[in-house]
């Protein structure tokens, strides 16, 4: 039998089976069980099919639903163009922001000059000066003034040379090491050429007779690398024929993208109205002056930034109080604290020059090797040098917050100037730049407090003092040094300003970051800072700054009278 077939009679067996009873009678009479297959249908999916197009054209075209898409089409079109409106306002009375003026490396911080650079690196020249580099990176300086550093005897036009290095600082493979390594650290290189440094006269009573080597050697030097020159003195070599090509040498080389190499100018001992004549005819990139000087009345020292100020671009305007010709700042006036001078070249618009050891208050005859170490002292054993370790490290912490705060707030950067007080021993100023934190510093170098009776139409509601030389009286800073705390209350109540008084530009205010070491206030308008502890040190020197909203302008009142 075949496969076939036997399936077959499988299949009609089980047909069978399922055609018998349950339960029911047999042939043989007797009741038999059987099976049954059922057969139960599959669940089936039940699937939404929805309106047909014919339907929804129909529903799509009642009255209803014509307005209703109506409703949402207008209201869509009314969000999109009030978003548009709202973007246009808001762009059209958003504040402008004040373009930023062309600024070069010798506006962006202080610059440190180093007369002796033998004595200020130890005897070890430039190498000396490169192990220092760290150090001095610190306190923000951005450019370095070195030396005289050429070969000449005194008074000696003949044993002039302009090119070769005293081998007392180095060689020319040490100098374009410290190039190097300054440069990696954003700090330029300045060379004062000054001929005849040794002698009396610094161009030998004849600067035409030296004006062609001296400009040989700035060539040579910029081929080296240098990054600018500082001439003393300017007025001689100024009124020299060979004056225009050695700017065509130093002030045109630099090319788009490339750094600008400086060409500076020093005067000492003449007035306002010479140095401004001087700067516009020389045309130098930066005119140090010994203005403005603090034997005078501050009235004079208003007169005298002013007239600087108005008369020419801050970029071009730098303040040296000390240097090779001038000593150091602790000279100038023993009876005047040396932060003053801090606070006063920090703030003033224009680049400040400090002498080597200025950030420590170094006198005269002292060794600079006690400028170094002063952050991780060694032990010392002796209570007065101890005493002078910490009043020295203190004093640099001073200079690196003004350092830093000049190098951060644009106000004091390259923001406009405005005097707001003289005395005759007291003057105040304001610093400001659009949207920028504004500052006003307030000297007094008299020997009781001052009173004075600020006027200007964008003096504050509110405002919180920044640094103070009153050094008793800070808080303890994020070092942990033991200082002493005090707290400013307002006395005076607030008067409201009149509007003809607030006619001029708006200037909001961008909130900045705050410096843990410096202790605040906050007090209306018309107040004297008024100390809990009464002042047991010189009159302090304070530099306040104030905020508004930004965009919008709390004219509660106008600060006037500050009292320290």
């Amino acid at each position: 039998m075949s496969k076939e077939m036997e399936m077959e009679e499988v299949e009609q067996k089980e047909l069978d089976l399922e055609k018998q009873s349950m339960t029911g009678e047999t042939p043989a009479g007797t009741e038999k069980n059987g099976c049954v297959r059922v057969k139960v249908p599959e669940d089936t999916e039940v699937k939404f099919t929805g309106l047909s197009k014919e339907e929804l054209m129909r529903v799509a075209g009642t009255a209803g639903w014509v307005r209703t898409r109506w409703i949402l089409l207008v209201l869509f079109w009314l969000g999109w163009v009030g978003m548009l409106a709202g973007a246009v306002v808001i762009i059209v009375q958003a504040p402008r922001c004040k373009p930023i003026p062309e600024m070069h490396w010798w506006n962006e911080g202080p610059l440190y000059q180093i007369a002796d650079v033998s004595a200020f690196s130890g005897d070890s020249g430039f190498k000396g000066v490169e192990e220092k580099l760290d150090s001095l990176n610190q306190l923000k300086v951005k450019g370095l003034v070195l030396g005289p550093i050429h070969s000449v005897q005194a008074d000696q036009p003949s044993t002039l040379d302009l090119k070769t290095i005293n081998p007392l600082v180095g060689n020319e493979k040490d100098l374009s090491s410290l190039l190097e390594r300054a440069h990696k650290k954003g700090i330029s290189i300045v060379l004062d050429l000054t001929p005849n440094y040794e002698g009396a006269a610094a161009w030998f009573h004849n600067a035409a007779s030296v004006a062609e080597q001296f400009k040989a050697a700035c060539a040579y030097w910029l081929h080296k690398g240098v990054d600018g020159f500082l001439v003393s003195d300017l007025g001689q070599i100024a009124s020299t024929a060979s004056w225009p090509s050695i700017q065509a040498v130093v002030q045109t080389n630099a090319t788009e993208g490339t750094k600008k190499t400086a060409l500076m100018g020093s005067v000492t001992s003449v007035s306002v109205d010479n140095a401004s004549l001087l700067l516009n005819r020389s045309g130098v990139d930066l005119l140090l002056t010994s203005l403005p000087d603090l034997t005078q009345s501050g009235v004079d020292h208003a007169q005298t930034i002013n007239k600087l100020y108005s008369s020419h671009p801050q970029t071009s305007l730098g303040w040296s109080l000390s240097g090779r010709l001038l000593g150091p700042l602790t000279s100038r006036s023993s009876a005047v604290p040396i932060r003053l001078y801090h606070m006063l070249l920090f703030t003033l618009p224009g680049t400040p020059m400090f002498n080597n050891g200025d950030e420590v208050g170094l006198k005269v005859g002292e060794p600079l090797d006690v400028m170094w170490g002063l952050e991780s002292p060694a032990e010392e054993k002796n209570d007065t040098a101890k005493t002078v370790r910490a009043e020295r490290s203190e004093l640099r912490s001073f200079f690196k917050a003004l350092s830093d705060l000049r190098g951060k707030e644009r106000s004091l950067l390259h923001g406009e100037f405005a005097s707001l007080y003289s005395s005759a021993s007291s003057f105040a100023f304001l610093r400001l730049w659009d949207q920028s934190e504004r500052f006003i510093t307030a000297l007094n170098w008299g020997d009781t407090p001052a009173t004075m009776t600020l006027a200007n139409s964008d003096l504050p509601s509110e405002a919180r003092v920044r640094l103070s030389t009153d050094v008793e009286k800070l808080a303890v800073d994020d070092m942990g040094r033991k200082r002493k705390t005090i707290n400013y209350r307002c006395v005076i109540p607030v008067t409201k300003s009149s509007r003809d008084q607030r006619n001029q530009e708006r200037l909001p205010y961008q909130r900045a970051n705050h410096y843990q070491r410096l202790h605040s206030l906050n007090c209306q308008t018309h107040f004297q800072f008024t100390p809990e502890v009464p002042l047991d040190i010189c009159p302090p020197i304070l530099s306040v700054n104030w905020s508004t909203r930004w965009g919008r302008h709390r004219r509660d009142g106008e600060l006037k009278h500050l009292s320290f």
